[in-house]
């Protein structure tokens, strides 16, 4: 895989601590992109334009809560392409979500992933 490619896929989550507990299970090259909670219209259109979402493969993985719903129905609508990647509600946060689940949801969008987690 060349290195353009290689950064085509865009994972945006809600907090850094999202972030790294993806960053521990993922095994490929996989641009994270922290919301930080909601986000404004201008913030939107300047990380669609900063890391060209509409032009890469963009899945959305948010915490199972009221401020993740609503990030995930506005992220939908300003980003109709991409794909969604759901926790089991049971855990609530992508942080507090085990290795072996995150790995598994993760799995199942082609994102390719350390096989330890893969029991």
């Amino acid at each position: 895989m060349n290195e353009i490619s290689a950064l085509e896929k865009v994972i945006i989550v809600e907090g850094k601590t999202d972030k790294q507990q993806i960053q521990k299970v993922i095994n490929e090259d996989v641009e994270i992109i922290c919301t930080n909670g909601t986000l404004g219209v201008e913030r939107l259109e300047q990380l669609i334009l900063d890391y060209d979402l509409d032009h890469k493969d963009v899945f959305i993985l948010v915490d199972e809560d009221h401020s993740g719903h609503k990030l995930r129905k506005q992220l939908s609508f300003e980003l109709p392409h991409a794909e969604h990647i759901y926790i089991d509600r049971s855990f609530r946060e992508v942080a507090a979500t085990p290795e072996p689940e995150l790995a598994q949801a993760l799995v199942s969008r082609s994102i390719s992933v350390d096989p330890i987690f893969l029991t």
